[in-house]
Formats: structure tokens, sequence, C-alpha cells
């Protein structure tokens, strides 16, 4: 559902959970989130399909490949690659698995921890990322920058880090996909 919550009078929402009445979306609001919704389901497909279509992979697993260039000795824990993406242990277990038969990742016990084991990008996965990242870079531009002004992308930067702040999670405990 592209909505936030439905209520008995088809107006959107979210609900507390205290039991008081949830604090609807506006209809401003609620065309704002639906355009969100919308937009980046339509941006991650565009992604997506070109990944797929030039370098024969999904965007997430660009996003592990890229994530693996930028860590030292292009080495990362599993677990950090994981909470990187934003993704459980299990579904990161199977893309490194598809990953490690094509040869653009190895799995290595880590020396500090044999319980542990890290990712490493191999030359020939660096590679198909090498050879990717301009068609990848380009996708990108054409769906998003191009299409905003310089105050517009100043504007969307500012209102991405006060979402990504205010939900970066700050218990320990709490239930995140990568803990699972």
């Amino acid at each position: 559902m592209n909505t936030a919550s439905i209520n008995e009078d088809g107006a959107s929402g979210t609900a507390s959970g205290s039991g008081a009445e949830p604090r609807w979306l506006t209809d401003r609001e609620q065309r704002v989130w639906r355009s969100y919704v919308h937009a980046t389901m339509l941006l991650e497909d565009h992604l997506d399909r070109q990944l797929q279509r030039d370098a024969g992979m999904p965007h997430i697993y660009y996003g592990l490949l890229v994530q693996l260039s930028q860590a030292p000795r292009r080495r990362m824990r599993m677990t950090e690659l994981a909470k990187g993406a934003k993704i459980t242990r299990s579904r990161l277990s199977h893309a490194v698995a598809r990953l490690e038969k094509n040869g653009w990742v190895r799995r290595e016990d880590c020396p500090s921890d044999k319980r542990g084991q890290n990712a490493y990008l191999t030359d020939e996965g660096f590679e198909v990322l090498r050879r990717s990242a301009p068609g990848h870079v380009e996708a990108v531009r054409q769906a998003m920058f191009d299409r905003l002004t310089p105050e517009q992308v100043d504007q969307l930067g500012s209102i991405m880090r006060v979402v990504a702040d205010a939900l970066e999670p700050s218990d320990p405990n709490a239930d995140l996909p990568w803990l699972r």
C-alpha cells in the first residue's frame, strides 16, 4: 500500500500506537507522501534496470560492491556490510553467494574473530564496478540531478539529512535488519 495508513473514511495517516487518535496526514502531506513513494519506487526500478542491462546485476549488488571498494583493503565484515546496505544478514549472505559465483567477491575468515567473516572485493569485481560506474552515474544524473535546479538539489539534500538523522538508530538493542 502506498499510504502511511487508511482510516475508515479513507483518510491517510500514521497510527501512534498509544491508543490515542492517530495524527492523520493532511491532504497536502498525503500528496507529498504519495509523490515521494511513487518517485522512489520509479527511481529504484530505473536504476535496477540500467544496472541489470549494463552490468548484469541488481542495484543492491552494485551498492555492495561500492561499499567494498571504499573499505580498507576492499574488505568488510559481513555484519558491517549488511548494516551499510540496511539488509538482513540472510539477504546479504544470498547476495554475496551470487557475487562469489560471478567471481566478484570472496568470503574470508576474519583474522581477529574466527566466528566472523569478511567479504573481499576481488580484482574482477573491482573491474566490473569500474566499468559499470559511468553508466550508473549517468542514469542517476539523468533521472534526478538533471531535472533539479541547484537550489532544489540543496533543498533535497537538506531534507534527506533531516529525515536520515531522525531515523538513524540510537538504540543498540533495536530490532534492526542487519542484526537478524
